[in-house]
């Protein structure tokens, strides 16, 4: 697996390298070893699907909190998305900057997520399909979200209109 490091310290593109022939490919997507090598959070518990009928669903900005911070490898399994996380480490040198990516079923790529970043996503294509590999059992009481257009972070999204719901459009400005 190739892994390039994000403007976001810790976060990670993650692109399988692909072993072709006439019938196709074989990659790794996921390697215990590879990720612990870089210091990344290997114990995943939990994974998860999104399944998004409408194009410009937007989902997010989601996050735990301390003690069920989650780790995530996020991979678009079906369709396309744009795939944006913050950074909410106060400690961090990159403490409340975002970024994003595009993330298609046909790319194969992944973004490795650590714990302490808000995500969230924007279908590009109706039928989306995202899959989670997560470090954490989900825990609603430690469950936080930050509005995907809290002018703190000034997002650029892609253009279009979106679909949201009260919960996610709903979350109050950020204050640090």
């Amino acid at each position: 697996m190739k892994f390039m490091e994000t403007s976001l310290k810790g976060a990670f593109v993650v692109e399988p390298v692909r072993h072709e022939d006439e019938r196709g490919f074989f990659a790794r997507s996921w390697c215990k070893e590879e990720f612990t090598s870089l210091g990344l959070n290997a114990g995943l518990l939990q994974c998860s699907i999104s399944f998004n009928k409408q194009k410009g669903t937007l989902r997010g900005m989601h996050y735990q909190v301390k003690p069920y911070e989650e780790a995530k490898l996020v991979r678009c399994t079906m369709g396309s998305i744009y795939d944006v996380i913050i950074d909410l480490r106060a400690d961090s040198p990159t403490f409340r900057k975002w970024f994003g990516v595009e993330l298609k079923a046909d790319n194969y790529k992944m973004l490795y997520i650590p714990q302490g970043l808000a995500h969230g996503f924007i279908t590009l294509e109706d039928n989306s399909e995202v899959f989670y590999q997560i470090s954490e059992f989900y825990h609603p009481e430690c469950a936080r979200g930050l509005r995907w257009n809290d002018p703190a972070f000034n997002i650029k999204w892609p253009e279009g209109s979106i679909l949201i719901n009260a919960r996610d459009s709903g979350y109050p400005d950020f204050k640090s």
